[in-house]
């Protein structure tokens, strides 16, 4: 199904609008990181359990994308957002008032199935509205965006769990879930949707997402996708483990975690600036080379160096660059090599960022983290599914060209 491109104005508000509905998701994720470290002497519960509040919301985050993705595909972007930003609201009013880690948990999960509709439908309007390069600077220009929100995040979420208590954190966030409903409702374009064929409902949904797995090239995509989401959630769900062993409190927290999105931010900026004279192809060689030089340089340091709280950030400013390189470019190819499908496409790609991103959060509350060495082995090993992923893509499945010509999308 194709929009009507006509219904919506190309101007800085709905860009604007876009990007706040993107970035909702991830400042909902990890908003609460910093009181993760007090919640398992807050409920009386191990590490690992504390986890499923990160990996839960996650989870729930990208598989609902495999259902909102195609249903905006057919009504339309706008009443999808609306519909996710209503289930978010009810998800943090509810963990706002979770008396136990169980309830807090579902709470949670009703929260990340709310915002995957912010995120599969806002990728799907970036598709809709924008093509050729200036679809990778917009998804550049939300990139850096997304690159303040974590830290952004965790340093509000830090603050209001010292001085207010941890349910200030939900208060808040449903209080934005509020004023995002508003301006979703008055913002986001109606949609008139074409349909290219018979609707037939799960038969076609299923007929769509099979067209999309025989997609050797959007498959490549996707794993390089996962790869860097896994890779960063890692690190969010970790690094807060890791920096309480330093010594470091809630309010702090953030300020740690700022290197990776600080990061991620400056390659995103020389996305949109160097794009249009590189191509995609040589920026995401480079991203990709960029991202494991800082994942071996903290192992290095990890082993080497004493362990302090900047040894954890500061070689993690490579992958940030990194990431910031290799990103928009892919979630470009991503989303546009089967334009009637870019809302599937969406769906997918969030679905298996989500999935790999949710294990690799949880996974980090199994194993010990006295110095960032586990941290760093558990990160390289997510990232280097990426760098195969593209080595199969521009070897065997877009071979010999070595710089795309910049008018036209990956794949």
């Amino acid at each position: 199904m194709n929009p009507d491109r006509t219904v919506a104005p190309r101007h800085g508000w709905l860009i604007a609008n876009l990007i706040a509905q993107l970035s909702f998701g991830l400042f909902a994720m990890t908003v609460c990181l910093p009181s993760m470290q007090d919640w398992p002497a807050t409920f009386g519960a191990s590490q690992a359990a504390v986890q499923l509040t990160f990996s839960g919301y996650v989870l729930a985050y990208g598989a609902l994308q495999l259902f909102y993705g195609p249903w905006s595909d057919r009504i339309g972007r706008r009443p999808v957002v609306m519909t996710g930003l209503v289930l978010s609201f009810i998800g943090c009013v509810v963990a706002a008032l979770a008396p136990n880690l169980e309830v807090l948990v579902g709470a949670r999960l009703l929260q990340g199935a709310g915002s995957a509709a912010c995120m599969v439908a806002g990728r799907a309007m970036v598709q809709d509205f924008f093509t050729g390069p200036e679809r990778t600077r917009v998804m550049a220009f939300v990139g850096m965006t997304m690159g303040v929100t974590p830290p952004l995040a965790t340093i509000i979420g830090g603050q209001l769990h010292v001085r207010f208590g941890w349910q200030s954190i939900f208060v808040l966030m449903a209080v934005l879930a509020l004023g995002q409903l508003a301006w979703a409702w008055r913002g986001l374009p109606r949609q008139r949707m074409q349909a290219e064929g018979p609707v037939k409902g799960w038969r076609d949904l299923a007929s769509g997402y099979g067209q999309l797995a025989r997609t050797p090239t959007f498959v490549a995509y996707v794993l390089m996708l996962a790869a860097t989401t896994s890779t960063f959630y890692t690190f969010l769900g970790g690094a807060p483990i890791v920096l309480k062993g330093y010594g470091v409190t809630p309010e702090r927290v953030g300020w740690y975690i700022m290197a990776i999105p600080g990061a991620y931010i400056l390659g995103n900026m020389l996305t949109a600036r160097l794009i249009r004279r590189r191509g995609d192809r040589p920026l995401m060689i480079i991203g990709q080379c960029t991202t494991m030089s800082g994942l071996f340089l903290l192992l290095a340091v990890g082993l080497a160096a004493p362990h302090t709280p900047l040894m954890l950030a500061l070689p993690l400013i490579l992958l940030g660059i990194g990431h910031g390189l290799l990103v928009p470019a892919t979630l470009t190819g991503t989303v546009g090599l089967v334009p009637g499908l870019a809302g599937a496409a969406s769906a997918v790609a969030g679905l298996m960022q989500q999935m790999t991103g949710a294990l690799g959060g949880f996974l980090v509350g199994l194993v010990p983290h006295h110095g960032p060495v586990n941290l760093a082995l558990m990160m390289i090993l997510f990232a280097s599914l990426g760098v195969v992923a593209q080595v199969v893509l521009f070897r065997k499945l877009l071979p010999r060209k070595p710089v795309m010509d910049p008018g036209s999308s990956p794949g």
